[in-house]
């Protein structure tokens, strides 16, 4: 049966009250109004309400007299005086005592409080500065309005693409035909070499580029002349703590290192000592020599089919950039004559701005989230950091206010006296505000505390970079303190202000009821609800993701399978064939074999790619380029289809003969691709095999064609160990030991694939970590935020409480009375999260080849999760009530 609605208690016309308090002198208005709202409630018993009503407003308007009319400010001395009479020293301390008494008495409120301003600001400390320095990077160059990066656009039939290697004549020729360009310079990144001197041997970053360097990047050069530093060929830049390693504190200038690559062993004479790279740099290095040292410079110097590099160019302050682009149209189409050609071969056409094949710039403050040119994360990413610290604040704060007007109930009749003591308005509004500021600073200090402490565990289990130097940058200490601001002011000035606002009178008599949720109550409740349900959507569909990922078969074995790079400073042929020899004989290691390209990320966190386009009977074929050793497919368990794999008793194998994957033959569009030929590398070679697809990159990524070729000719970068099931136990340590032996002096960074291939996951794992820690804390923020007002409610209905039990109402009746408002504004979030949820995730997940297909039952599990959380804090406070002896309950008012 519904419940009848309770009568609303009757009141004075609001408007005449706002009227009397507008033209009324403030030291007759309390007493005048508390004289009104008297005659009213005398009046409404007497005559009824709407006749009062009409009276009181008659009554109002009779005071606009001239004594009773408000004068000017200073007519009244205390008011002129006000705001000193504030920040007087006594004042200022009389109000720290009585907001310090106030939080101490209430500890359960102050605690529920602080505790959740904390965590949550040590949260998105944590968030916001991952996000601060994803969004300024490469920001701390002086002329970063002037530096670009070169990029080609091909506006390829099948998808337009964009690319950054470049060619190497590209740079020297764009600083020679054009003036607008006032330093341009080539940026190689390989994987590490090998940096000596004397007995010191370290695998490092080198990077490979031009003079013009220190002319375009404003990295500080602490040692040597930034004119002079790389102008030689045989100069080498070190970064600092290259510097400190190789020198310790002696002077690095002048003194000879060795620098090999490929097995090519050349010394260098340090020129300067560069400061190091900011953790928000795109471009890294631990050293820096000129790109002619690159192995086969000189071949490929003038070729413009090879690329392989990054071109950045700095412009003259003056230059239009839109001016310039249009300068650049004729560029492509003058030096990639061929690519212009095979484009228009498969049907390409221009696009909007008329390019088939262009050379166009991207500013460098925007090449970290181009996924085209550069290896940044996606700024969904960074967004998605903001909005959850944003949704984790706002819950807090959300607590927080609730809580604060529910306490305010209780403190109306505290609020009633002092106003009938003399207090102001003004004077109680601080003092409440005071209180809202020092639960603040607690909170907030603690949170800064509690990030202090948590730093390294956070870089660990996000693989972050984030230092305590990040914390002091001073964009980040205004951020903070704007956080600071913002929270005191909503959080503690809103209730102050309606606190404040109490009518004296009214209070003293009881006529001021907050039992009503309220609608600003309820709002705050259903939003941080909506958020909490929102984000724990949003994990259990990223956890899907993820583990689909991982399930995905990859086409390979990837178990008992051990990897090691070979690195810069062995013969990787040398070591494989000394390794075989060694373990020929060992019954606990089943194969050994190697290849050009490891599989997942490896500890030397390396990876290339080679694409090979080519024509085969008129088709236009593109497929990876993968060189292997013999046995790499057994050691992989991947099946040969048709054919046979790379053996050993076949000369020829080494010198013409290939193996493709099933979705390249397919492509060919022969029933029978064995032994077929194929033109690619600028030979004519045949195909020997044919084997199933499988992922040679990231399973997030479109599986494509792989051709599989033998060469003496190229280097072994990695080697793969099979090892018996029963021998896995102690099998890393044994190749460890072993790798000193056939690699003396090279480091080994030996890992299962298993390991590595995880790594292919590492960014949607931390998008999933990070929502799975935000939705839990913001989950338990949400619980305790209703658990205290829970709570309160229960207080304020003790008494209704103790009637309905003595009437022989149940646990479970009263359960249903407490719970049933609440649910409905889960109901209510739930409503609102779930489409928000939905329509995000499906977002991102387009952003994936292979996703899941988000199912309903996921979102059932988060409303049911979300009701039975609810009651279990309702509950808990209902079996609090219900055990309580009703007849004290009827002595609490």
């Amino acid at each position: 049966m519904k419940k009848p609605a309770t009568p609303k208690s009757p009141e004075p016309p609001r408007w005449a009250d706002q009227f009397l308090a507008w033209f009324c002198a403030p030291h007759l208005l309390e007493e005048l109004q508390g004289d009104l709202h008297e005659e009213f409630y005398y009046q409404v018993d007497r005559i009824g309400e709407q006749r009062a009503r009409r009276r009181y407003i008659r009554e109002v308007l009779g005071f606009i007299r001239p004594f009773a009319i408000k004068r000017k400010s200073n007519s009244y001395p205390a008011a002129a005086n006000f705001s000193t009479f504030l920040l007087q020293p006594d004042m200022l301390k009389h109000y720290f005592t009585i907001g310090w008494r106030h939080l101490w008495r209430n500890k359960g409120y102050t605690a529920i409080n602080v505790v959740g301003l904390a965590v949550a600001f040590c949260i998105c400390v944590f968030l916001f500065l991952t996000a601060y320095l994803q969004l300024t990077y490469d920001s701390f160059h002086q002329h970063k309005e002037q530096i670009f990066q070169a990029y080609l656009f091909a506006n390829d039939p099948a998808k337009a693409t964009r690319s950054g290697a470049m060619p190497l004549p590209l740079t020297p020729t764009l600083k020679a035909e054009y003036a607008e360009v006032e330093a341009a310079t080539r940026v190689l990144r390989n994987s590490k070499s090998l940096v000596s001197y004397q007995d010191k041997h370290f695998d490092q970053d080198v990077v490979l580029t031009d003079a013009d360097f220190l002319k375009i990047f404003t990295f500080p050069l602490l040692h040597g002349n930034p004119e002079t530093a790389l102008v030689d060929l045989n100069s080498i830049l070190l970064s600092q703590r290259l510097a400190q390693i190789l020198f310790g504190n002696g002077d690095p200038i002048g003194k000879v290192v060795q620098h090999t690559s490929g097995g090519k062993k050349k010394a260098f004479i340090v020129t300067g000592v560069l400061a190091d790279a900011p953790t928000n740099s795109t471009i890294r290095y631990d050293a820096l020599i000129r790109i002619e040292n690159m192995p086969g410079y000189r071949a490929d110097q003038n070729n413009w089919d090879a690329f392989s590099h990054q071109a950045y160019i700095k412009l003259k302050p003056q230059v239009n950039l839109k001016t310039f682009e249009r300068r650049l149209k004729p560029f492509a189409p003058k030096y990639l004559q061929q690519s212009l050609v095979d484009l228009k071969k498969k049907g390409a056409r221009p696009d909007a701005q008329g390019d088939i094949l262009a050379l166009r710039v991207q500013q460098l403050s925007k090449i970290h989230f181009d996924r085209e040119i550069s290896n940044g994360p996606p700024i969904a990413i960074v967004y998605a950091l903001l909005g959850i610290g944003f949704f984790i604040l706002l819950i807090a704060c959300f607590n927080f206010i609730n809580l604060s007007i529910a306490r305010a109930f209780t403190r109306a009749k505290e609020m009633g006296v002092r106003k009938y003591l003399g207090a102001l308005k003004t004077q109680l509004f601080v003092q409440i505000w005071g209180e809202s500021g020092i639960t603040c600073f607690i909170g907030l200090a603690l949170g800064a505390l509690l990030a202090y402490v948590l730093l390294p565990e956070f870089n660990a289990v996000f693989d972050s970079r984030l230092q305590l130097i990040h914390l002091l940058q001073p964009g980040f200490i205004a951020f903070l303190l704007g956080v600071f601001g913002i929270i005191t002011v909503i959080a503690g000035g809103y209730p102050a202000w309606l606190m404040s606002r109490f009518n004296a009178v009214a209070v003293l008599k009881g006529k001021i009821s907050l039992k009503r949720p309220g609608f600003l109550r309820n709002s705050l409740l259903v939003t941080q609800f909506a958020l909490s349900c929102l984000l724990t959507c949003c994990t259990l569909v990223a956890l899907q993701q993820v583990d689909y990922l991982r399930q995905k078969p990859l086409g390979f074995e990837k178990e008992q399978l051990i990897s090691i790079p070979v690195g810069n400073q062995v013969n990787g042929r040398q070591v494989l064939q000394r390794l075989r020899n060694k373990l020929t004989t060992d019954p606990a290691v089943l194969a050994v074999t190697g290849a050009g390209v490891n599989l997942g990320k490896g500890k030397d966190r390396s990876t290339s790619r080679t694409t090979l386009n080519f024509d085969y009977q008129g088709r236009d074929l593109s497929a990876n380029w993968l060189l292997i050793d013999y046995d790499y497919l057994k050691i992989l368990k991947i099946p040969v289809i048709t054919g046979r794999e790379f053996d050993p008793a076949y000369p020829s194998d080494s010198v013409d003969r290939l193996i493709i994957t099933a979705s390249l033959a397919q492509a060919m569009g022969e029933k029978q691709a064995l032994g077929t030929f194929l033109h690619v590398a600028g030979r004519r070679q045949q195909v020997i095999g044919v084997i199933p697809d499988f992922h040679l990159y990231s399973v997030a990524e479109e599986q494509k064609p792989i051709i599989l070729h033998l060469s003496a000719a190229e280097p072994i970068n990695y080697i793969f160990v099979r090892v018996a099931p029963q021998s896995l136990t102690g099998a890393m340590h044994k190749m460890k030991k072993l790798w000193r032996e056939v690699a003396p002096g090279s480091e080994f960074l030996g890992s299962f694939l298993d390991e590595n291939v995880n790594a292919w996951y590492q960014d949607e794992e931390m998008m999933a970590r990070i929502f799975s820690m935000a939705s839990v804390i913001a989950i338990l923020l949400s619980c305790s935020g209703l658990f205290a007002v829970a709570l309160l409610v229960m207080e304020q209905r003790t008494k209704e409480i103790g009637i309905r039990k003595v009437l022989g109402a149940s646990f479970t009746d009263i359960l249903f009375i407490l719970s049933k408002d609440f649910v409905k504004l889960v109901l209510v979030a739930l409503v609102i999260a779930i489409p928000l949820a939905w329509f995000g995730m499906q977002q991102w997940l387009n952003s994936y080849s292979y996703r899941i297909q988000i199912n309903g039952w996921l979102f059932a599990i988060v409303a049911i999760m979300a009701i039975a959380l609810t009651l279990v804090m309702i509950g808990f406070q209902s079996l609090k009530a219900a055990v309580r002896n009703p007849v004290k309950s009827l002595r609490t008012e």
